[in-house]
């Protein structure tokens, strides 16, 4: 099953990487990169983020990604993000998501963002006792790698990210590949 979804996976992203590679085979505008030392520090601040909820029967997932950047020049920005969720599966578990991460992203061309996230959170669940098993406990610190790509349009990039240290039994999200839309204002 997991070999029949990274192929699923993989073929969407090499659907998505053709047609960003398309689109710049029939570009014909060219941009060059100049770095401007005139502007002060806060002109080169970006704000962005995320939030996320999803509810369902029984289901609630609530999440608060704050994050911001600083660049560099017009190639090269790098940032950081704080990560706040809660997640509660009625009659089975409620956890709290907290930490922070920093960022490093490269625009080889204006319209490809190349990135390198670590992420470090903290996750503490709680899980209701039911005819299978007693209630109990587990807290742990899950530690992400993301390498990821995208097609970048203004303030806003899309894309995909995988996490070179996903493992199955510890980390957060239930795959290493993972679909991003990145907005920065």
């Amino acid at each position: 099953m997991k070999e029949n979804h990274f192929s699923i996976v993989f073929k969407s992203f090499f659907v998505i990487l053709m047609f960003l590679f398309s689109n710049l085979a029939v570009s014909q505008t060219q941009q060059n990169y100049v770095i401007d030392n005139t502007t002060g520090f806060w002109e080169r601040v970006q704000f962005g983020g995320g939030l996320g909820l999803g509810i369902g029967s029984g289901y609630t997932d609530i999440s608060v990604m704050p994050s911001a950047i600083y660049n560099i020049n017009e190639i090269v920005a790098v940032g950081v993000g704080l990560q706040f969720g809660y997640l509660s599966s009625k009659n089975y578990y409620n956890s709290f998501v907290y930490g922070g991460s920093i960022v490093g992203l490269v625009n080889p061309i204006p319209e490809i963002q190349l990135s390198a996230e670590l992420e470090q959170v903290r996750v503490n669940t709680d899980y209701e006792s039911n005819s299978f098993r007693p209630a109990f406990s587990d807290n742990y610190w899950d530690t992400a790698l993301y390498l990821g790509a995208g097609y970048r349009t203004g303030s806003v990039t899309i894309g995909a990210r995988y996490d070179v240290l996903f493992d199955d039994d510890r980390s957060l999200y239930g795959s290493a590949f993972m679909p991003f839309v990145r907005v920065y204002f």
